[in-house]
């Protein structure tokens, strides 16, 4: 979330002070020391507050609250004034402004005051960016990458649950992208122009939740390694969702939360409740034939975000990517982009190998994500790598690989 305050004060000392106060809270302000000098700061992607004295020569506060709500309505205008009369307040609620405090005021209440105010603004922010991303396409398409059958699978599935409109419990590894997954669900459901909101489960309290279910306001609320929520807030989210509210509940864990609740630290009730819907994230060496789109996707992203050109991308790149595992998924490989864009190395388990080793690797990768994609089922596996079935169980002895070890039912 943005710390970044405007504040707009004509008298210099009152100025610092209050930027001082600001500073000290681990905000950011941006001093002005009048209209003239705040009205070029500020636009509609502005993503901070207005902290305005109302007395100021020439334009006033008021004034600037006008300008402001003219630019984006949205957009929090807190007032100051060392008056304090009751008509200066109700004029300027009624005018428009987020909040109104009188000078000198104690620093834990400006503070406070300014605190929730960003919360807001961060809020609207959002909720205007998964706006526009659902008028501009299919969520799913353009958020969950991937060629293989089993990312064609996860959006499939994704499309299905958000038009249920129930709770789904999304589960992955670490890395993988189960608040990715999430917002999706979000964007491409019926509450898509609805808030969207992420809380951790362990720094969640039963007041927090409350705070975080009434900041949803009949929109979706994702709730992240849901398995580390407390036992007290477990109860609470029960209750809740038990008395039939309208905010949606999605669930997302990297733990085996079915363990969990086998050993009592989570409540079955509680997770029968999330879990009427299950979304499976596959792992990154389930699909490795998405390694190189996702990769050459998140090389560009993060060339367009440095401003610079992008880097060349050979085929050995690719191979020594698809030679390894990636127990970080697609956090670990999107890293690993932003290194090489940056010309940082690529920081890949195979340095050092030699060429035949690198090629090794990545063909056990690929036939170990062929046999996961047919369930085990070696003919069909062999059948669909396009391997006369000798040379095909010779690889597999070759690199130590049973099929019966990813067989499905």
């Amino acid at each position: 979330m943005t710390r970044r305050v405007l504040l707009v004060d004509d008298d210099r000392e009152v100025r610092e002070a209050l930027g001082q106060t600001l500073e000290l809270a681990d905000l950011d302000p941006v001093l002005a020391g009048s209209f003239i000098e705040a009205k070029d700061l500020i636009d509609a992607r502005f993503d901070g507050v207005v902290l305005s004295d109302i007395r100021m020569p020439g334009r006033d506060g008021f004034f600037l609250l006008d300008h402001v709500r003219e630019i984006d309505p949205d957009l929090p205008v807190i007032l100051l004034t060392g008056e304090g009369d009751i008509p200066m307040a109700v004029r300027a609620m009624g005018a428009g402004a987020h909040g109104f405090l009188e000078k000198p005021c104690a620093p834990s209440d400006l503070v406070a005051v300014v605190e929730k105010a960003l919360k807001a603004r961060a809020l609207v922010l959002e909720n205007r960016r998964l706006r526009q991303e659902v008028e501009t396409g299919d969520a799913a398409a353009r958020m969950l990458f991937g060629q293989s059958r089993l990312a064609a699978s996860l959006r499939d599935q994704v499309r299905a649950v958000a038009r249920a409109g129930a709770e789904v419990l999304i589960l992955g590894e670490a890395g993988s992208g189960t608040p990715k997954v999430a917002e999706v669900i979000h964007l491409l459901s019926a509450a898509a122009r609805r808030p969207f909101v992420k809380r951790a489960a362990a720094g969640l309290t039963p007041e927090a939740l409350e705070a975080a279910l009434a900041d949803v306001k009949d929109g979706t609320l994702y709730i992240d390694e849901v398995g580390t929520l407390p036992a007290a807030v477990q109860f609470a989210l029960l209750d809740r969702l038990e008395s039939g509210m309208a905010v949606r509940v999605l669930a997302g864990s990297t733990q085996n939360i079915d363990a969990e609740v086998a050993a009592g630290r989570f409540s079955a009730e509680l997770f029968y409740r999330l879990d009427l819907m299950r979304v499976r994230i596959p792992s990154l060496r389930e699909r490795t034939e998405d390694i190189p789109v996702l990769f050459r996707h998140y090389v560009a992203q993060a060339c367009e975000q440095a401003n610079i050109a992008e880097p060349e991308i050979g085929p050995e790149v690719i191979a020594r990517l698809m030679a390894q595992d990636w127990p970080g998924n697609a956090r670990a490989l999107m890293n690993a982009a932003m290194r090489f864009a940056l010309g940082l190395g690529e920081a890949d388990q195979s340095e050092g190998l030699g060429l035949a080793e690198q090629m090794a690797r990545v063909e056990r990768s690929l036939l170990i994500g062929a046999l996961r994609r047919h369930g085990g089922r070696a003919g069909e596996t062999a059948l669909a790598l396009k391997l006369p079935r000798k040379t095909f169980y010779d690889k597999l002895a070759r690199h130590n690989i049973k099929p019966e070890s990813y067989r499905t039912p």
